[in-house]
């Protein structure tokens, strides 16, 4: 007898109004771990789930001005220091000449932090999801909302949480397997 682990419940909403308030009953009733899918996005949804701010753009700066001071520092003491080489009476700090290694050098900075941040904040690559085993769940790149509550939440309890998202005006629950 195998017995398969529980990963969590899985909602289905027919409009943005209706998941957005079940997000705000799902938040007022303390679940912590669970997420909110639609097919396009849902103008406060993130307001309605409780999410704090992304550290993402803080991040982003601090790498790009770091990249930025990188690139001149490196730019002025490789020209100034380790290869002094005065062109056309052109002084050995040349700030023109800088500009465009030190602006491509802070974009590229950013840019890659932006990008891989994305990935590490939000887990990816993650090429399967438990979701992706419900029929219903198909439809949700096309025109169904969804909520998906974790079994490690620590209030999670299958019944009550089937129960909670049935209130809020869930068309359909469904377990879902790990």
């Amino acid at each position: 007898m195998s017995t398969v682990k529980p990963w969590g419940v899985l909602a289905q909403y027919e409009n943005p109004a209706d998941l957005y308030h079940a997000c705000e009953k799902v938040r007022d009733a303390g679940y912590s771990k669970w997420d909110a899918c639609t097919p396009f996005p849902v103008h406060g949804l993130d307001k309605a789930m409780g999410l704090k701010p992304s550290p993402l753009p803080w991040a982003v700066l601090i790498v790009g001005i770091s990249g930025s001071a990188f690139a001149l520092w490196f730019q002025s003491y490789s020209s100034g220091n380790l290869y002094p080489f005065i062109v056309g009476g052109k002084p050995l700090f040349s700030m023109p000449a800088f500009v465009p290694v030190w602006y491509e050098l802070t974009v590229l900075s950013s840019c890659l932090t932006a990008f891989f941040g994305n990935w590490i904040i939000n887990g990816l690559p993650r090429p399967h999801h438990p979701a992706f085993g419900s029929k219903a769940f198909e439809r949700v790149t096309d025109d169904k909302f969804f909520i998906m509550v974790e079994s490690t939440d620590p209030k999670f309890d299958a019944e009550k949480t089937e129960a909670l998202l049935t209130e809020t005006g869930a068309t359909l629950v469904e377990k879902l397997e790990a």
